[in-house]
């Protein structure tokens, strides 16, 4: 039987790479100019590690994270740069 080659198989993203992936959003100039942007769990991230990091940026003073669904949070920090 032949195995599925590993580049076509969907593998789990870690905590890490789902820091970086949201990291990469948030840095975008696009979002930096509003400074709020919504991001959402995609299938291959653990549910787990998703909640870790969603906690963390939550905890983050001056960040106010807004659960949208069960997936996706609006994560938003303009109301505290308006000093």
């Amino acid at each position: 039987m032949l195995q599925q080659p590993e580049f076509t198989q969907v593998k789990s993203r870690t905590y890490e790479q789902i820091g970086h992936r949201v990291k990469e959003i948030i840095s975008d100039p696009k979002v930096q100019r509003v400074q709020f942007v919504t991001v959402s769990r995609l299938p291959n991230e653990g549910k787990s590690d998703w909640w870790r990091l969603m906690n963390e940026i939550a905890s983050t003073q001056g960040i106010r994270v807004q659960r949208l669904d069960e997936d996706s949070f609006k994560i938003g920090w303009k109301e505290y740069c308006e000093a």
